[in-house]
């Protein structure tokens, strides 16, 4: 079952994350071993996760990097989905 407008991944761990744990973007990038321009892209949505970024982040924030990388995922699918249209394509069906 397909999310309604998922939130960007940034935002999650915006929420989830970073504010529980009252700490800064540079405090967190630190953590996470990236520069806090690298994180800080990412927290505003201008940046993805990447199967690196989820194997950083499930260290030092916990779930499984599967688990960020589907979070990213199902943003990228449903933003796709408003932009493109396959209305006009047919399944392949076996001779």
């Amino acid at each position: 079952m397909s999310m309604y407008n998922p939130p960007h991944p940034g935002e999650i761990i915006r929420e989830f994350c970073v504010e529980p744990l009252h700490i800064n973007v540079t405090e967190a990038a630190k953590a996470l071993g990236v520069t806090r321009k690298t994180f800080s892209a990412i927290l505003n949505g201008r940046a993805g996760i990447s199967p690196e970024m989820a194997l950083r982040l499930s260290k030092v924030f916990g779930r499984t990097p599967e688990g960020w990388l589907r979070l990213q995922l199902q943003y990228d699918l449903w933003n796709t989905k408003q932009s493109v249209d396959i209305g006009n394509l047919k399944r392949i069906k076996a001779a």
